[in-house]
């Protein structure tokens, strides 16, 4: 795997509403975990890593970000504390109106459709996207096996997500949408998902894009490593 400070820095996007790479795996941070406004775009990543690549892809010239750490409550389990570094990035004079009717995000309150349809050619950023913004991996000591769901407040964006999922190339068959101890929803990869292949679908190209989080990638990469017993080179 790369080291994390050799980190290529993706293009700004010239238009944020034209499908790219870039773009695809901009607005599924912002799905997951960020909310649009009629005065900007607001997105949260756990490392400096993406940070950096989202605030690259919008524009350095029109981007704030801030550096916090916060504590989060798990989705699974409300009695558990975690404490996060948390990077906010915050996109001034974006298209916000544009992206709510273009993309269906939620704006203001407002809620949303999600229409990814624009982004199909780019369907692995978007989900990359997704899966470190509202998606959580482990690695499953009673099983080996490893872990990956999806958790979100909003019903409407894992069911969009389950569909983006079954459609993916490889298809990666998903379990049936639940409700966490927290009050939103969650699913997860099935049993018989091969959870190695997706996660070589969904980092492929990582490296040279810098489209990516660093501390996500790892992780995962690690829990494929230690389910499989063998090493599974760079994701």
């Amino acid at each position: 795997m790369s080291d994390a400070d050799d980190v290529p820095t993706p293009a700004p996007a010239e238009d944020l509403l034209a499908a790219t790479p870039g773009t695809a795996y901009f607005w599924g941070r912002v799905a997951g975990d960020g909310e649009l406004s009629h005065e900007g775009i607001t997105v949260r990543a756990g490392d400096e890593t993406a940070a950096d690549a989202l605030g690259a892809v919008a524009g350095a010239d029109r981007v704030s970000a801030d550096h916090r750490t916060r504590a989060r409550t798990s989705a699974h389990d409300a009695s558990v504390t975690r404490f996060e570094d948390e990077y906010e990035v915050q996109v001034f004079g974006a298209p916000a109106d544009r992206a709510a009717a273009a993309l269906g995000l939620p704006i203001d309150g407002d809620p949303g459709g999600y229409r990814f349809d624009a982004l199909a050619d780019h369907r692995l950023q978007l989900v990359r996207g997704l899966l470190e913004a509202c998606g959580t991996v482990c690695f499953r000591e009673s099983s080996g096996s490893v872990g990956i769901s999806f958790v979100h407040d909003d019903e409407r964006l894992l069911r969009t997500v389950q569909g983006l999922l079954e459609a993916a190339e490889p298809q990666v068959p998903t379990e049936d949408l639940n409700e966490t101890s927290s009050g939103g929803y969650w699913f997860g990869l099935a049993d018989d998902a091969d959870t190695a292949a997706f996660a070589q679908w969904v980092y492929a190209g990582s490296s040279e894009s810098g489209l990516y989080a660093h501390d996500r990638r790892q992780k995962l990469r690690r829990s494929v490593e230690r389910a499989t017993d063998r090493q599974v080179g760079d994701l």
